[in-house]
């Protein structure tokens, strides 16, 4: 008898926080469908917030960080599977205007609470970042992406993964030196996620 009781009041207990995931996938859900072929200015599209969702929930990954927040599209993306690995990320973008509108988004899909949104210049933010992460997400500058990988790997926890957009198209000469830099490192698996077309790389540290 005393086992049971001990039993239906934890399942009581543990109800609130179901129900509390539930909410927040309908209403992330709802916000996303919404916004659906409204996201421009330099946002990802869907397919490709889609890919990184899944990276992160795949992995279990807990400590992100996203270089080029624009207004928010990947970040409620990525910020939905942290809510259900326990997760935070801290994003950074250094255009005032779109900062406020994606601090705007995370408020209406329920997913501010997770994020630490930085306004500013992100060639300085990341090197004073102290990390470890084990997840990134690189869509800022593309002339900066092999920087901004060589300031991170050492704070890239072995088994995260640093993904970057637009390696397939639109990326130009930045993104494709830093695709041939990280395919040739031994200690890093690097695949091509097709996505929308624009390409992103997902490579994740071996050792």
């Amino acid at each position: 008898m005393r086992l049971a009781f001990a039993l239906a009041v934890a399942a009581i207990a543990a109800a609130p926080a179901v129900l509390a995931d539930d909410a927040l996938d309908q209403r992330v859900r709802a916000f996303l469908e919404k916004e659906r072929g409204q996201w421009h200015d330099l946002n990802v599209p869907w397919a490709d917030g889609q890919i990184l969702h899944d990276v992160v929930l795949k992995h279990g990954f807990r400590r992100a960080l996203e270089i080029g927040t624009s207004t928010g599209h990947s970040g409620v993306w990525i910020a939905w599977a942290l809510s259900k690995t326990g997760g935070t990320l801290t994003t950074i973008e250094i255009d005032p205007g779109r900062h406020e509108q994606a601090k705007r988004n995370f408020e209406e899909a329920g997913v501010a609470s997770l994020i630490d949104a930085r306004l500013g210049d992100a060639h300085e933010i990341v090197k004073q970042l102290p990390g470890p992460f084990d997840f990134v997400f690189s869509d800022a500058d593309k002339d900066w992406y092999l920087q901004y990988f060589k300031d991170l790997d050492p704070k890239l926890e072995v088994g995260g993964c640093f993904t970057a957009h637009n390696v397939i198209r639109s990326g130009g000469s930045g993104a494709r030196e830093f695709l041939d830099h990280v395919k040739k490192l031994p200690n890093y698996t690097t695949t091509v996620e097709t996505g929308s077309g624009e390409g992103i790389s997902v490579s994740c540290k071996t050792r």
